[in-house]
């Protein structure tokens, strides 16, 4: 067991997707206390938002392949297609999504005023995709971080 905590502890190829994901977190927070005056701690681990983690963790996941199992290997492969679908999502379908919800939240509150529903009714989450500006800042996040943290931190 022991061996095994060990191995994990030093997977910097692991540790450079979630460590990017973290950071992305954190940056989106500050971002949009910084936009908003508002502390969020929903922002902390909730998805959507400037910049997209999910493409920080994918791209610091395949920047750290790249250099720990080098340009050839079948892992970047599968992590290089992993992280286009995945960023590909978060521009289309999860933003469509999120574009949908604040439609429908603007009509239930039309409805929530004009008395037709309870005040009760449950909304839908907005924060949800990514324009493509968030995915690119994004990427580029997990890149850097996992170049600094492979090549700097680690070696």
């Amino acid at each position: 067991m022991l061996d095994f905590l060990k191995e994990f502890a030093r997977n910097e190829i692991l540790w450079s997707a979630i460590l990017s994901w973290v950071l992305a977190q954190v940056v989106k927070t500050f971002i949009h206390l910084f936009a908003t005056k508002k502390f969020v701690p929903e922002r902390l681990i909730g998805s959507g938002g400037m910049p997209s983690c999910h493409s920080a963790a994918m791209c610091g996941l395949t920047t750290a392949i790249v250099i720990n199992r080098g340009i050839g290997s079948p892992e970047l492969a599968i992590a290089a297609v992993l992280s286009v679908v995945v960023m590909y999502d978060a521009m289309s379908v999860r933003r469509e999504t999120g574009l949908q919800s604040a439609f429908l939240n603007e009509m239930i509150e039309k409805q929530i005023q004009d008395g037709d529903i309870p005040e009760a009714q449950r909304k839908f989450r907005e924060f949800i995709g990514h324009t493509p500006f968030q995915v690119l800042v994004g990427g580029l996040l997990g890149i850097a971080f996992a170049l600094f943290y492979c090549l700097v931190v680690i070696r």
